[in-house]
């Protein structure tokens, strides 16, 4: 089956040499990485089965996190902290969404807009949250930057796991949200529209803007997501990759490349391209370089995280040792141990099974592959 790499090395070298001088830096190593991934330009281990003779190349990955086949472990670890996070209580999900007209200026500022666009919606939630009316008190907000639909086209969008109530002024009650309403979310669109308005009013570009953008009606959807865990299983493999994995690329065809993606209805349709502007399609979503997708706010920022263990006791917590669902691909993963005399990865036979024995190391090439 085709995956990106094998595109970007395919059709990529057309594709930086006609938009030489024009591609921003991260997108340049976004490509050289994802092109190198597993391959001998980045060096690896070599096994032998002692039963079978078998060899196996085992090359390492780029852990850029954009790569489709990288940062697995990460998204792992990432999970199991807001596992270690979570209050007992039911959760909501907040969802903000940029208008159509702002993403033209979003994808030229990409650094600004998003900023912008996690401190305006973190603070409406938080303002409207300490209206008595409605929660009393702070939020827990876990927000997460999404910057694609599921067709890959350009939608800049963020979303918060948030626990149904907050901690009041005295920061030790807790005030509970009603069981499936948290805050009004005409309200919170209008708050959120002014707040994201004000952040950008003194930027650069904010001329550009169509005055109509400021009177329109801005989404924010609100929902509740039970316990939260399945929420934070969704939203984990988008934490440290692009929503776009190996397996939903069908085929690579006449220069043209074809994708599935489901529809919010959950129906399987099909998106084909041509290479270059597939490639186009997925880059315009590699985020600049050092951007944190991940922020927490509220009672799940650092300076108020001390509270979350009288909370869990005041709420009866049950001990957070749940366990966390593995999937096939987890459990391979978690069969590959570093051996401590080598550093190299330990793996068992394709052919039979037995544990292999390292043999060697490859350095890298510090070249792309062929």
């Amino acid at each position: 089956m085709p995956e990106l790499a094998d595109i970007f090395r395919t059709y990529g070298p057309a594709y930086r040499a006609k938009f030489s001088g024009k591609m921003p830096p991260q997108h340049l190593r976004a490509m050289r990485a994802i092109e190198r991934c597993r391959t001998p330009a980045l060096g690896g281990h070599v096994y032998t089965c002692p039963d079978c003779g078998e060899t196996l190349y085992r090359y390492h990955s780029c852990r850029n996190r954009h790569c489709p086949k990288c940062q697995h472990e990460n998204a792992q670890r990432w999970l199991e902290l807001q596992y270690e996070l979570q209050l007992p209580v039911p959760y909501f999900m907040l969802t903000f969404t940029l208008p159509s007209q702002l993403r033209s200026f979003a994808r030229s500022h990409q650094k600004l807009v998003y900023a912008a666009l996690f401190r305006a919606s973190a603070e409406a939630a938080q303002q409207l949250a300490h209206d008595p009316r409605f929660v009393g008190g702070t939020l827990g907000l876990v927000g997460v930057l999404h910057t694609w639909a599921r067709d890959l086209s350009y939608h800049p969008h963020v979303h918060y796991l948030v626990p149904a109530g907050g901690l009041a002024d005295d920061d030790t009650t807790w005030h509970p949200s009603r069981k499936k309403f948290l805050l009004p979310v005409k309200a919170l669109s209008k708050l959120f529209r002014a707040q994201f308005r004000d952040a950008l009013r003194k930027t650069d570009g904010f001329a550009d803007i169509p005055a109509s953008v400021w009177k329109q009606d801005w989404v924010v959807h609100c929902k509740p997501v039970g316990d939260g865990r399945t929420a934070l299983k969704y939203l984990a493999p988008y934490i440290f990759r692009v929503a776009l994995s190996n397996r939903r690329i069908v085929q690579v065809e006449n220069d043209q490349v074809t994708f599935r993606y489901k529809t919010n209805a959950g129906q399987t349709k099909f998106c084909t391209l041509p290479a270059d502007k597939f490639i186009q399609r997925f880059l315009q979503h590699v985020l600049p370089k050092s951007f944190v997708k991940v922020r927490y706010y509220g009672l799940f920022s650092p300076a108020l995280r001390q509270h979350l263990a009288a909370l869990r006791t005041q709420l009866a917590a049950p001990p957070a040792d749940a366990p966390i669902p593995t999937t096939a691909a987890d459990a391979s993963m978690s069969s590959v141990t570093p051996p401590a005399s080598t550093g190299a990865r330990m793996v068992r036979c394709p052919a039979c099974g037995h544990v292999m024995q390292h043999q060697a190391t490859l350095p890298p090439l510090g070249r792309s592959p062929p």
